[in-house]
Parts: structure tokens; C-alpha cells; sequence
């Protein structure tokens, strides 16, 4: 239980720096980074139970990374309050997102 609030806290911060360094992308705070890295878990999961783990950004090909990007994307339909992303700062921050994450996992499985 420990390790996925940790997990969460590591995938805010990681959003906080996303959108601090890049453009396209904008972050309503730590408690909105909170809820997006959530609500981006829960997506996730979702599109991987549905088409399978083919489809997962974790497998790091191509097809993960726009999956990644369309998560990020449709997220802010969810949480408008808390996340704007136009789709280039989706396709950016699933980049850096997956870059931060080869190094420092973020993902919740």
C-alpha cells in the first residue's frame, strides 16, 4: 500500500515537471498532478485490460508511446479543472514521461 501512494506521489511530480518544462501542457498544482496521475493510472489500466498488454505503454514500441499520448490526452476531458494538454504536450509528455520512467518506473502494476 505503501509503495502505490509512493508511486503516485513519484508520477505527480513527474506531471508537475512535465508541465513546468514544456509547453502544451498545464498542471493545476500538486493536488491537481495528484489526480491526473490517478486518473492517467486508471486509464491506463482500462485501455490494457480491454486490448491487452500489446497495447501498453510499457512495452516502450510505438504503439505504447501513442497510447501513452492518447491516455494523457483524454485524461483532461475527465479533469478539466485539473489538466490542460493540447496534443502536441500530450505526444511531448508521453516522451518525457517514458524517458523519466525508464529510470524512475512510475507505473502502477
Amino acid at each position: 500500500m505503501i509503495g502505490a501512494v509512493i508511486r503516485f506521489i513519484v508520477s505527480a511530480l513527474v506531471l508537475l515537471l512535465v508541465g513546468w518544462l514544456l509547453p502544451g501542457i498545464e498542471v493545476a498544482g500538486f493536488t491537481g498532478a495528484l489526480i491526473a496521475a490517478v486518473v492517467i493510472a486508471v486509464l491506463g489500466y482500462v485501455v490494457e485490460a480491454l486490448l491487452g498488454e500489446r497495447i501498453s505503454p510499457r512495452n516502450r514500441g510505438i504503439v505504447g508511446f501513442i497510447t501513452a499520448a492518447v491516455i494523457i490526452y483524454v485524461a483532461q476531458f475527465i479533469i478539466p479543472s485539473y489538466l490542460s494538454v493540447n496534443i502536441l504536450g500530450a505526444i511531448l509528455a508521453a516522451l518525457v514521461i517514458g524517458i523519466i520512467d525508464a529510470f524512475v518506473p512510475t507505473q502502477l502494476r
